[in-house]
């Protein structure tokens, strides 16, 4: 797989661009999942012509429609910041992006839980960031998170679980838009569905079946829709276990009554939360390698990103 395209608030990889004149490094994003990512930077404030240094800003007003606003002097950028997403997210059409990582809390890029502020200076709602909502609205399929939500270990897998996903289906779409392709594509992603969404994976399933029914364009647009929002739920303890289980179902010929009884007990230790994922889900690889079930061995559910980022590693 070749690198994911990534956007990214330039502070987040170091670039000194913040309004007083530092940056805010964080180096999962910069050094571990750096290794992985082609990164795209984006610095409204600086983009659309401000200084480094600058006076802070903060949203105020109306909620639905909050102004950018200096802090102090009260200069209200809004329409310069809001002509300048719209020219820049025209570019970003053409990078073919898996995702992006905003700056929690900004005024420009923070994607939620922005304070908008009342003319006396008091927060009274909260918001996104004038280019993260510009953003998101453009492209509501794309993952986005921000480098705050990412500490935590769930939001963070579940990102990176995303962004891969959808550069795998780039590059189906990219070499192979056959109805046998997709019915491919969606085998291979079956209980990573499943271990989301047990609702979507059945959508799915008939969509795939029903495949000849549509048109191509449609058809892509269709699976797409309903992958991307299938992946947004949290892959929990219990939607776990239940794949786990339905993937132990296929060695009940294969294996001894003693390994079968191990793997009942990994399985169940990982259920009480005594053990991390990548403890069954290691022994299950390894039986599907040795009794060479074939449909296990190509579920991205045991791989669906790289070992090194440790993301199944946490309890």
């Amino acid at each position: 797989m070749q690198k994911i395209k990534l956007g990214i608030s330039s502070c987040l990889l170091g670039e000194k661009v913040r309004y007083d004149g530092g940056h805010k490094s964080d180096h999962f994003l910069s050094d571990t999942l750096g290794k992985y990512i082609e990164w795209v930077r984006v610095c409204p404030e600086v983009e659309c012509g401000l200084p480094v240094p600058r006076e802070a800003m903060h949203l105020a007003g109306d909620p639905e429609a909050p102004r950018l606003v200096t802090i102090r002097t009260g200069v209200d950028h809004t329409s310069r910041m809001q002509k300048w997403a719209k020219q820049k997210i025209k570019t970003l059409e053409a990078e073919d992006l898996c995702g992006f990582v905003f700056k929690s809390r900004s005024p420009s890029s923070g994607m939620r839980g922005v304070k908008i502020y009342t003319e006396a200076g008091v927060p009274k709602a909260t918001g996104s960031g004038i280019f993260a909502k510009a953003f998101m609205t453009k492209f509501p399929l794309l993952p986005v998170e921000d480098e705050g939500r990412l500490h935590d270990p769930a939001l963070r897998e579940n990102f990176i679980e995303r962004i891969f996903v959808l550069k795998r289906w780039q590059e189906f779409r990219a070499s192979d838009k056959t109805i046998g392709g997709l019915v491919s594509f969606h085998t291979d992603h079956k209980l990573l569905v499943m271990s989301h969404s047990a609702k979507h994976y059945t959508a799915l399933g008939r969509l795939v079946a029903d495949a000849k029914q549509y048109p191509r364009q449609a058809l892509h647009e269709n699976y797409l829709a309903t992958l991307m929002e299938a992946l947004r739920f949290i892959a929990t303890v219990k939607k776990n276990t239940n794949v786990l289980q339905h993937m132990a179902g296929y060695f009940k010929e294969q294996l001894s009554k003693d390994e079968k009884q191990e793997l009942q007990e990994v399985i169940a230790n990982y259920h009480k939360e005594l053990v991390p994922l990548i403890v069954p889900m290691t022994l299950i690889g390894h039986y599907a390698k040795k009794c060479r079930v074939e449909y296990l061995k190509r579920q991205y559910y045991l791989n669906p990103h790289p070992l090194e980022l440790m993301l199944r590693n946490h309890g």
